[in-house]
This record gives structure tokens, sequence and C-alpha cells, in this order.
């Protein structure tokens, strides 16, 4: 009995990029392993999971099912036509989900099944996880008919749990598959787009969720740089179309959310730069500890990312992960009532001082962080180990340095840990040799605190460019290094 072709399918055309998320699932399907039979493939919503393993389930002949949020025993119909249609003929009409789940893995003999929202699945049958456990030992079903598993999930505080501490599945899976957002580019060219600034607009609104170009706002992009505010009014500020109310309903759909009003004005503190503990603490009137939970309900829900400061032991700072949250708590949530009374072109001129500050300008510096670690060894003189933001303290003039841009070496036990690069990011401000000043009393102050910053290199991220005395300056000088836009998405 073969489990599936020896030779992987290759990935259909109408699947956008997503080629090492397909090599890996082809990997799982056809391996000749007997040991590998589970995969859980996980991720927020609208990034293409159910599309791309329904291609992969047609590739290779298998059972795809999605479940909805019903009870058990609307579940189980559901499930039962589902399988019946696949295979062909009769009706199943299960009692329980064992034995569903006996006839499904009988029926589905050396092939793959995908379940998609399983999480809808385990919560009105707690047992399943059990089942399918049980399923998956040697004597088990789904191991004597060679079955491939695949639950999808996009309940990520529920996924997360799934293969941890004393869980039914622990240790039972061969694949752990986290569908991500596109990449800046891959959005860009996704959208259609080929003006990097534009780019840059688009994605800090709706980032590299594939979903929304296509069934939020019916593949309507914007015709060029001209075209963004009004695409803004007529795709995202406009009520009638889907993406106008999605940054709630992500929210919304998170199980263990259970006060809405807290979260948002935890994500609306961190939108507003607020992105301490304290700082959002204090922003929402609460004592820390108080919002303790509700930060680790985002983090677990991939909604938000907590980065630690390299250069100040112990701090470490917080970030939303999906652009059109913030979008939504910069921009739309203070001009609600406005947009509610059909007036977004009002909203937006009043927003658009805002949008630049707290959502583009903190976006930018984001991609740009995000272009460094995929930066090759010849850009900072070797592989970076850790980008991300911080903080140098300058005690002598009594400030901070704040570098939006800090690539790091891996750690070496017994070493100075090697600075590669300091970075400032600036969107809509032409940048000087100032910066550089500003860069360079960084990199010294590190110094004197035992870091390497022999071969440090000192970056300008500009969105509006450089002017003619720090490019002499760049030339000039070899540690100093100019990133532009065309250089951003080259």
């Amino acid at each position: 009995m073969t489990i599936s072709p020896v030779t992987p399918p290759e990935k259909p055309r109408h699947v956008f990029d997503r080629d090492r998320e397909w090599a890996g699932l082809m990997r799982f399907v056809t391996s000749p392993d007997s040991d590998v039979r589970l995969g859980i493939v996980s991720g927020r919503r609208r990034q293409g999971k159910t599309y791309l393993l329904d291609a992969a389930a047609s590739a290779v002949d298998g059972f795809f099912y999605t479940a909805a949020e019903d009870t058990e025993v609307d579940a189980l119909a559901s499930f039962g036509r589902a399988l019946a249609g696949w295979t062909g003929g009769g009706r199943y009409a299960f009692a329980t989900w064992e034995e569903a789940l006996d006839r499904l893995f009988t029926a589905a003999a050396g092939k793959l099944v995908v379940i998609d929202e399983f999480p809808y699945l385990s919560k009105a049958s707690p047992a399943l996880p059990s089942l399918i456990q049980r399923a998956l030992d040697p004597h088990g079903a789904a191991r004597q008919n060679q079955v491939r598993l695949l639950l999808c999930g996009s309940a990520m505080s529920v996924m997360g749990t799934m293969l941890s501490g004393s869980a039914p599945l622990r240790g039972r899976a061969s694949l752990e598959l986290i569908v991500r957002p596109l990449g800046y580019r891959d959005a860009a060219e996704f959208w259609g787009i080929t003006d990097p600034r534009l780019a840059v607009l688009v994605h800090s609104i709706v980032g590299g969720t594939p979903a929304y170009r296509r069934e939020f706002v019916a593949g309507d992009t914007p015709a060029g740089p001209d075209d963004f505010d009004a695409w803004v009014l007529r795709s995202v500020l406009n009520p009638q179309v889907p993406l106008f109310r999605e940054a709630r309903y992500l929210l919304a759909e998170e199980a263990e959310i259970r006060d809405p009003a807290l979260y948002h004005a935890v994500l609306g503190a961190i939108a507003a730069g607020r992105n301490t503990r304290g700082g959002i603490a204090d922003h929402i009137g609460r004592k820390s500890p108080d919002i303790g939970h509700p930060l680790s309900v985002l983090e677990d829900a991939r909604l938000i990312s907590r980065e630690t400061d390299p250069f100040r032991k112990g701090r470490s700072a917080y970030r939303i992960s999906e652009p059109l949250i913030t979008f939504y708590e910069a921009v739309m949530r203070r001009e609600w009532t406005r947009l509610e009374r059909g007036d977004p072109a009002g909203a937006w001129r009043n927003a658009e001082a805002t949008f630049s500050s707290q959502v583009v300008g903190p976006h930018f510096e984001s991609l740009c962080r995000e272009w460094a670690l995929d930066a090759g060894e010849g850009v900072f003189g070797g592989w970076p180990g850790t980008v991300t933001a911080g903080v140098v303290p300058d005690p002598a003039n009594r400030s901070q340095i704040q570098v939006d841009v800090a690539v790091l070496g891996p750690e070496v036990s017994g070493e100075p840990r090697q600075v590669m690069s300091l970075g400032e990011a600036k969107w809509g401000k032409v940048m000087t040799p100032a910066h550089v000043r500003r860069l360079r009393r960084a990199r010294d102050l590190l110094a004197v605190k035992g870091y390497d910053t022999s071969a440090t290199m000192l970056t300008c991220y500009s969105g509006a460019g450089f002017d003619h005395d720090l490019r002499d300056e760049s030339r000039r000088d070899s540690q100093v290094q100019l990133v532009g836009l065309d250089t951003l998405y080259g």
C-alpha cells in the first residue's frame, strides 16, 4: 500500500508563492517513513491556509474537510456527508467520533487526510484529540491504514497548546507548519505594485495577508501613487467593503478574549507608541500586573510580539504584528463616529498626520529590520544573529539614543557581542550627516560597555532620500551605508 506518489507533485500555478510551505507539505505526504503520520498547520486567519491545503489534498487525491462552529451532533452529520461525498456514495450517519474516525481511516487508507479549522471540532468534542492519539498509536486505525493526517486551525492560542505540556498529541507530530503573511516584497508582487513608496503605504495597512486583496477588496489595487488616497477611501474606509470591520473581527475571533474593550485599549496604547509594559498600563489607566494576561493572550494569538532590547537587560517592547490592527487603532478607532456617519474623506483628512507618524513610520522601521534580517553575508560583514530595535543610554547627555535597526552577530560564549550594524530609519525625512553622528555616538557608548564595535556599520534607512553631504560621507567612509526604497525592494 502506498501513501502517495514517489515523486512529489509540483505546486499548482494558481498557488502564489508558498514554495517552502508546499515543499514541506509534500515531504510530509510522500515520506516513506511509517512514523510520519501527523502534521499540524496553523496561522492567523486570511493567510491562505485553506487554499494551500485544499490544493495539496487535490494534488494527491486526499480527503479535505473544513469544520464549522457546530455542536457535536451537527459536526458529526456534516463530517459524515463530506466523507460520503468523497468516497463516492452512501450515507454516513455517525453517532460518535470513534465511529467516524474508524470509518475515515479505513476509507482513506494510504491517503492524505486534512481537517481544517480543527479547533471548532475539539471545542465541541474535547475528547477528540485523545481519540486521534489512539488512532495514531501503533495498533490504531490511522497507523494501520498508513494515513497521513493534517490538522489545521486559525485559533493560534488553541493550536499552540495542541503539542505542548501533557496534551494528547504531544510528541506525535512530524510536521509543524505555520503559514505566515507574505513577505513585503512578495506582497508587493501579489498586489501588482511596482512603485516602492506605494508598496510601503499599502503594506502598512494590509500587510502580507493574501485574502485582503482577493476576497476583501475584490482585487481593487491603487493604480499608482496618486491613487493611494482615493484607494483608502473606497476600499479601507468604506463601510460597504469587508475590510472596514476586519480588524474588529480579528480580535473577536480569538476564543480567549473575553473583554474586547480592554484588549482594544492595550492595542491602542501600543499603536500610539507606548510599547513597554509600564507604558501600556499607564496609557490605559491600569496597573502593570493587570495587563499581564491580556498581553499573554495577544502574544499567543500572534497579534502582538515582544522584542527584547539588546542593550538594556530585562527591557522589552511590544509591537503589533498585524498592520491592519495598527491602522484601525491609530486611525479608524479615533475617527469611528465620523466614519459611521458616512464621512470617510473628513476622517482621512483628520488622520493623515497620525497615519504618517504612528502607522507608516513605525511600519517602515519594521520593514527595514526585515530587510536587514534577510540581508546576505556581505551586507554587514557576516550573517546576522539578531535584528531588533534598541535604546542606548547616554548618561553624559542625560538622554537616550533610539536605534531603529540593531544588527548583532550570533552570541559566542566568552566573547563580546558583535554589533554588526546600528541603523536609523526615517520614512518622511531626508537624512543628513547628523543622523550618522547619532549612530556614531551610540557605537562609542556601546564600545565602552564591552560590545565589539570594531566593524560596526552605521546604516541610514530612508523613505525620502539622503542629502548631498550624507551621500558624500558614505562615499568617503566605507562604514556608512545608505539604504533607500529601491534597495529595500531590490
